[in-house]
């Protein structure tokens, strides 16, 4: 009884931080969406995130005493961390702050919320053979909710835009909400429960490093030095998507990594990114109001979370 009490207290407590992290993370697609209407380069607005984020990271770790055996963990195994974090970083976010220039921060927010289905499979496929567990059919229908929601924000986003725009919003978009999962998923199992949510952020930020100096280049020989308002924004994305909320959906996973379930619906609680960054985008951009089709599939893609979250 005991037992099943401090499951059922993690799996809310997990999802109680999932929630709170969806609120930070909302700051990145309103940002981004700023500094993309502002001309901002988008290899710059990447890289900046996870520069700014090494620094601040590297200290809390130092400070909690977990340096040294986070660079041992690393250097055991160098090669899975680097591919992993350039995946579970790299990918995920040069493809982000991509799609933020063809979309709306509520769209791109909500075509990534894709992550919630891709999690739910990844998690069943990188499972060793004899260990992998089937996806319940509640989650599987909650999920299709979730993505039917997605479509129907497509279909009205392409009644306002040329197809070769949309796709460029939304491909990008798709790769970065699979890539995302498969990376935290791949270094959860590689790390194990030897590092805490600090140290696995720091280490997929010093993993993925040699990535964004690359990217970096990219920006810089096309577009010159971030602009001071970008470097400013870069790093209130940093602090509020890069370290706060990722520390509380890194938390949240820890909590619930054992129970498939319980985990997808801690992923499931980042469709509340599209409500924050809806709220935040007409706060601070003015933006209109969604259309019907918009509106309908918002509301989709919520519900999909809640029946997720209920359902663990």
């Amino acid at each position: 009884m005991l037992f099943q009490f401090t499951l059922k207290k993690n799996k809310n407590n997990a999802i109680l931080l999932g929630t709170l992290a969806a609120l930070f993370f909302a700051s990145t697609f309103v940002l981004n969406r700023i500094m993309a209407v502002s001309g901002g380069s988008w290899q710059w607005t990447a890289s900046l995130r996870f520069i700014w984020m090494l620094p601040i990271l590297f200290v809390i770790v130092a400070i909690r005493g977990n340096l040294r055996s986070l660079l041992k963990e690393i250097r055991s195994n160098v090669v899975q961390w680097l591919l992993w974090s350039t995946i579970g970083f790299g990918l995920f976010y040069a493809t982000l702050t991509f799609g933020a220039n063809y979309g709306p921060s509520w769209l791109v927010a909500s075509t990534f919320e894709f992550t919630i289905i891709a999690g739910m499979f990844i998690g069943s496929l990188i499972e060793k053979r004899g260990y992998r567990k089937g996806i319940s059919k509640a989650s599987f229908l909650f999920s299709i909710i979730i993505f039917i929601g997605i479509l129907l924000m497509q279909i009205a986003e392409a009644q306002s835009t040329s197809l070769n725009t949309m796709l460029l919003g939304t491909i990008p978009v798709l790769v970065g909400a699979i890539a995302y999962p498969l990376g935290n998923r791949k270094m959860m199992k590689i790390s194990g429960n030897r590092l805490d949510a600090f140290q696995r952020t720091l280490g997929m930020t010093i993993c993925s490093m040699p990535f964004w100096i690359v990217l970096s280049l990219f920006g810089y020989s096309e577009n010159g030095l971030p602009t001071d308002s970008q470097l400013l924004q870069t790093f209130l994305v940093a602090l509020c998507s890069g370290v706060i909320a990722t520390l509380l959906f890194f938390t949240a996973t820890d909590l619930v990594h054992h129970d498939h379930k319980a985990l997808a619906a801690v992923e499931a609680t980042q469709a509340m990114e599209v409500i924050f960054t809806l709220i935040g985008e007409i706060l601070i951009l003015h933006a209109a109001l969604p259309n019907g089709y918009s509106s309908i599939g918002i509301v989709m893609v919520v519900m999909g979370m809640i029946l997720h979250s209920r359902s663990a």
